[in-house]
């Protein structure tokens, strides 16, 4: 219990970063998923196999983020903590409520609004990326790949590395997802517009915002 309570004390703010990353992250998917201009790289990849494997959505996400978690226990378990837990336990919930209700204030958007939504969730995605990722308590299962790729293996700097790792989700969400007999006209439902700006900017935003604010953040008192 001692442990416990020397950890809550002496990494306090890094939990609060974490877990306010975590909520701005989802908050930010439901605005994406408001705007319906595209899903982001990594739910491009899950739309393709959700639409090729007859497994239930769920269960398909679990199962790939497990692939992934062990991934990241066998290459750098650094970066499996808190962050990923929480994580895994409230994005989706947060995500949902953030559309639903969005969606009940705005059951019909205009294209103007809906380009506006997707710039706000792409901005809104990278500052809680950085938030979360800096804290250093974990981070999403994905999220770790590219971590590994640029940290660990030093393949290149993280921007990079997460545009690459982006554009394979994203293709080979597409190729999936036509080789599951879809329609080649349906590819902009999984990868739109707003699925090539992320691939593109996801990465850079993120390092920037991690420079610029996060960073500076943790290092005003280092908990």
């Amino acid at each position: 219990m001692q442990k416990i309570k020397d950890f809550l004390k002496t990494r306090s703010r890094r939990i609060v970063m974490s877990l306010a990353g975590v909520i701005i992250c989802a908050v930010s998917v439901g605005v994406f998923k408001l705007a319906a201009l595209g899903v982001d790289p990594f739910q491009s990849l899950m739309s393709g196999l959700d639409a090729l494997i007859p497994v239930p959505f769920g269960t398909l996400y679990v199962i790939v983020n497990v692939i992934l978690l062990v991934f990241s226990l066998i290459a750098d378990r650094h970066n499996i903590g808190l962050a990923t837990f929480i994580n895994l336990f409230l994005l989706g919930y947060i995500t949902q409520f953030t559309y639903d209700t969005l969606h009940r204030l705005i059951p019909n958007p205009s294209m103007v609004v809906r380009v506006i939504c997707l710039i706000i969730g792409i901005v809104v995605i990278c500052f809680g990326s950085a938030l979360y990722m800096t804290a250093d308590l974990g981070v999403s299962t994905y999220d770790a790949v590219a971590i590994v790729m640029s940290s660990k293996w030093k393949w290149g700097k993280f921007k990079y590395i997460r545009i690459c790792t982006d554009l394979v989700c994203v293709a080979a969400g597409c190729i999936l997802f036509v080789a599951a007999k879809n329609p080649v006209s349906q590819i902009p439902t999984i990868a739109g517009i707003g699925t090539i700006i992320t691939a593109f900017f996801m990465g850079p935003l993120i390092d920037l915002f991690n420079r610029k604010i996060a960073q500076p953040m943790l290092k005003r008192k280092r908990g």
